[in-house]
């Protein structure tokens, strides 16, 4: 089957649903600019080990390994903007059968793009937490001194160390945001999966749960993923190229 057929079989299914809900990995927001985590030659862990710089372990002892770690991802994803894949998954919410957006991302894109629904499964960048006195701040003026100086941000009101509030190995999701990503995996008729290659538990499990609740499933991804043999509709291809013309149905 051609792509062209397979995307308007996918279309089809999306004009039938009452409750579609996206789960988006990595891959929605390559193009806007963003690296992923594991591409070889590309990949955030290419040349770091992630125990060492982005555990909550190595944190805790080391902080500025970190912030010196992040620092370009942040510098990218602060200057990013939503791509054409973004703004599709929107204008479904808006005018179509999509009733919330679940990601694994942490750069807030699916936001600034108009998704008013979004769980962030694993974390943002949107806030901060003092690591000691655990008070919660807006993290954007603490974010722009850190790109220019790279150094690390501290609690104005007890000078402990700030931590995004992006999820690290070693902490546990963010329990209400994971319990309602599930409950919407059990609600959906349909579930779009958009540019994961889900291997990343638990939300690599969520498919699954929406295809043993009853739901039709949806795979854009360029690669093969283990939810594949479930779908209904695989289409291998750009995120940014499939889920506009998904959203073009929708007036």
């Amino acid at each position: 089957m051609s792509i062209e057929a397979k995307i308007e079989r996918a279309a089809a299914i999306l004009a039938q649903s009452k409750h579609t809900v996206a789960l988006t990995g990595a891959g929605i927001s390559t193009p806007s600019g963003i690296p992923d985590f594991r591409s070889p030659g590309s990949g955030l862990w290419e040349n770091a080990d992630p125990i060492q710089v982005a555990s909550i372990f190595g944190f805790s002892r080391r902080p500025q390994d970190f912030y010196d770690w992040i620092h370009p991802l942040a510098k990218l994803t602060l200057a990013a903007r939503p791509n054409a894949a973004h703004l599709a998954l929107a204008h479904l919410e808006k005018y179509g059968p999509l009733q919330s957006v679940i990601t694994q991302n942490i750069d807030m894109l699916h936001s600034k793009a108009g998704s008013e629904i979004v769980y962030e499964v694993h974390g943002h960048m949107r806030q901060m937490t003092c690591m000691r006195c655990y008070h919660i701040f807006d993290s954007a003026p603490f974010m722009e001194a850190f790109l220019e100086t790279q150094a690390v941000p501290h609690c104005t009101h007890c000078a402990g160390v700030l931590k995004p509030n992006v999820i690290l190995f070693g902490e546990q999701l963010p329990f209400r945001v994971l319990e309602k990503a599930k409950q919407q995996a059990r609600l959906c008729d349909v579930m779009l999966v958009a540019g994961s290659s889900l291997e990343v538990a638990p939300v690599s499990d969520l498919p699954l749960a929406a295809v043993q609740s009853g739901a039709r499933l949806i795979v854009v991804n360029y690669d093969e993923t283990y939810a594949d043999r479930y779908a209904d509709v695989v289409i291998h291809a750009d995120v940014v190229e499939v889920l506009p013309q998904l959203a073009a149905v929708f007036r």
